[in-house]
């Protein structure tokens, strides 16, 4: 039995060039499982405050019970109305990518040259870090990608996500798949009782059958998810975006909920 959705925002529940961004049918689907019992947890590259803003913006009538953020950081909604980070994973995840940044300033320094080559590469930074890049092509970003993995095996605690054009630096302990397995683990629950859909690269190690058996991609997904998730055995939906998620629960035998 499904007792964790975990899916992805932008491109899996959002179709930003649709009418509506959001079929109203996924919003029914989610009252009626959260309302048996099923926890429901946003799994996204957007930060804490973009997540709350996209809630906002595309009108979900409900929040989630759980917002994992940047691949990494994992909150969960309060009585408030506010968030709160679970235990002391963002407080390690912290620690570790510091660690991480402060052994990879010789690499990094390597993309910064690299990237040079590329007209329009855009370079992103905080707190005075260079966390990441944006190229304005996806095949510029194909090679710098393949580049990073060179770099990879200089240095392998050094990780990327990447989705679309743009790529973020990160720890290897750190995804949107460990992500959602320590949140499982504080649930009590095992990848038999996870439901995982995503639709771009960042989403892969979500999506690989160990971190949730129930794995799904809509129909508008790269085909690199599609791959993996045919590989694990999971449901490639037909339908794009929202309405491929709602597919997918109904393949899985998760909604329509079956009253006893």
């Amino acid at each position: 039995m499904i007792r964790l959705l975990s899916t992805d925002f932008d491109g899996t529940l959002v179709a930003h060039n649709a009418q509506p961004a959001v079929t109203p049918t996924l919003f029914t689907a989610l009252r009626e499982l959260r309302a048996n019992g099923v926890q429901w947890a946003i799994n996204t590259g957007r930060t804490l405050w973009h997540s709350e803003q996209g809630l906002k913006e595309f009108r979900f009538p409900i929040e989630p019970d759980f917002l994992l953020v940047e691949e990494r950081d994992i909150y969960r909604s309060t009585r408030n109305g506010g968030w709160e980070p679970l235990g002391d994973w963002n407080a390690r995840a912290a620690r570790d990518t510091d660690e991480l940044f402060s052994l990879a300033a010789p690499l990094l320094a390597e993309v910064l040259r690299f990237q040079e080559r590329f007209d329009g590469v855009q370079a992103i930074y905080d707190r005075g870090n260079f966390i990441g890049s944006v190229t304005k092509t996806s095949a510029d970003m194909d090679k710098l990608c393949a580049f990073l993995e060179q770099l990879r095996e200089r240095l392998p605690m050094f990780n990327y996500q990447r989705n679309t054009i743009y790529v973020r630096f990160c720890h290897h302990a750190y995804s949107k798949g460990t992500a959602l397995t320590e949140l499982a683990r504080h649930l009590a629950l095992t990848p038999d009782e996870i439901f995982a859909a995503g639709d771009h690269f960042n989403d892969l190690p979500m999506l690989d059958g160990l971190h949730a058996k129930h794995v799904a991609c809509p129909g508008n997904s790269c085909d690199e998810v599609k791959k993996l998730v045919r590989t694990a055995g999971g449901y490639i939906a037909r339908g794009t975006a929202s309405e491929g998620v709602v597919e997918a629960l109904r393949h899985f035998g998760a909604w329509p909920v079956v009253k006893a």
